[in-house]
């Protein structure tokens, strides 16, 4: 057996070369057609931005690709680097072992990563007392976790757009309301009334809220329960209206946030520097003992938790304006928006943190299936509460940031 892994390719069957290749070049072009039709699905339905999103998908794809190349070129020589036992005994993310493993399931773990390692038998040459920078196994581990982060970057961004455009989508509803008889009498223009008495103000202002503690408490747990009421989203759609538009103009506000929501999901999925030193501090930092993966799964549940609180309070803070502005108002209450109800007055700043969010964990996500697939699992999560508790944050913070703070934060940067 061990004469028939050390085998190269001049010694396999050509039919065996060729029915692997075709296989992998089938998939290719059928992987490279299907992200061509998608492409042009969204193009003959106008849909600009969500195809700038696929060509980001697909460019992020291709540094992923170039990356694994890389590895693959140069693991021996990577392998080939020889450092001191004791320097690189330090920072590992698991228990140091002996080169024998445990009994006999350290054996068998040793001859499993034997039969995956990737090619070759040639075996780096150290003096003693070194030990290889990265041995050609833990390259072959890389690898795979790159495999891993590419397929999971896919199938979460799918699942983050699909859940945007399904909280969007319950607002059509309301928009059609604003076609009805109903809607005219209700928010008829020439009705005066008391500012702290419409829909809006009411829902959003109270004595408590004037006090800074039970104002952002009160925003916090908002954006569970109501993130976004029919108040809200009538009143921002006036406030929009009444200053982009003519008075009395008929626009679907809905189909303009749902096409906002893809402006904004074209920058989500994007992967910046910064994000992608983010990634290379994890690494860094996932040192035994530390459990860097479980404080690490709670940086974007605090992000998004922040954001969506933020983005309540912006709201509050204009019924707030309307009541100190006009203490009668006629029809539904004008929203005035600002920059100044941003952070550092920059809109985008939440957008970013969405998206650094959004990645981080997703790369959570992906880290966890990749150890579970090396079987890393056994020391990366020595207890049972920790996994179950990454795995349930995880859940919601892809819920919370993808059905109730991306489709919130489209609606309330619209807002003039």
């Amino acid at each position: 057996m061990a004469g028939d892994d050390s085998r190269g390719i001049d010694q396999t069957p050509t039919w065996a070369v060729s029915v692997l290749c075709a296989i992998i070049i089938i998939i290719s072009i059928a992987l490279e057609k299907i992200l061509h039709k998608v492409g042009t699905w969204l193009t003959d339905r106008h849909k600009k931005a969500l195809y700038e999103a696929l060509e980001k998908i697909k460019a992020e794809l291709m540094i992923l690709g170039f990356i694994s190349l890389i590895l693959v070129f140069s693991q021996y020589y990577i392998a080939d680097i020889c450092i001191p036992t004791h320097v690189a005994n330090t920072m590992l993310p698991c228990p140091l072992k002996d080169e024998k493993g445990k009994g006999d399931s350290g054996n068998r773990r040793l001859l499993w990563y034997e039969r995956r390692i990737l090619a070759g038998d040639k075996k780096p040459e150290c003096k003693e007392g070194h030990v290889s920078l990265i041995s050609v196994k833990g390259l072959h581990q890389i690898h795979i976790l790159i495999f891993f982060l590419a397929v999971f970057h896919v199938i979460y961004s799918a699942i983050t757009m699909a859940l945007g455009r399904l909280k969007i989508r319950g607002w059509k509803q309301w928009e059609d309301e604003t076609s009805s008889h109903n809607y005219e009498f209700s928010y008829d223009p020439s009705r005066f009334r008391l500012s702290h008495e419409t829909s809006f103000v009411r829902a959003h202002t109270s004595f408590w809220t004037r006090i800074p503690l039970f104002f952002y408490i009160g925003c916090f747990f908002r954006q569970f329960f109501r993130s976004v009421s029919k108040s809200d989203y009538m009143t921002l759609r006036h406030g929009f209206i009444s200053v982009h538009l003519a008075p009395g103009s008929k626009f679907n506000f809905q189909r303009y946030i749902k096409r906002s929501l893809e402006d904004d999901y074209k920058t989500v999925v994007g992967v910046s520097p910064v994000i992608w030193g983010s990634f290379v501090v994890f690494l860094l930092l996932n040192v035994h003992g530390w459990q860097a993966l479980f404080w690490a799964s709670l940086i974007p549940l605090i992000i998004v938790l922040a954001v969506g609180t933020q983005l309540q309070a912006i709201l509050t803070k204009m019924a707030f304006e309307i009541t100190d502005r006009n203490a009668v108002v006629q029809g539904i209450p004008l929203v005035q928006g600002s920059d100044k109800y941003f952070w550092f007055g920059r809109p985008q700043l939440l957008l970013q943190l969405i998206q650094f969010a959004l990645f981080q964990n997703a790369f959570q996500i992906t880290y966890f299936w990749w150890c579970l697939y090396e079987e890393f699992y056994s020391c990366f999560y020595e207890k049972l509460e920790f996994l179950i508790a990454k795995i349930i944050i995880g859940d919601i913070v892809l819920f919370l940031c993808s059905y109730i703070t991306l489709p919130l934060y489209a609606l309330v940067a619209q807002v003039p």
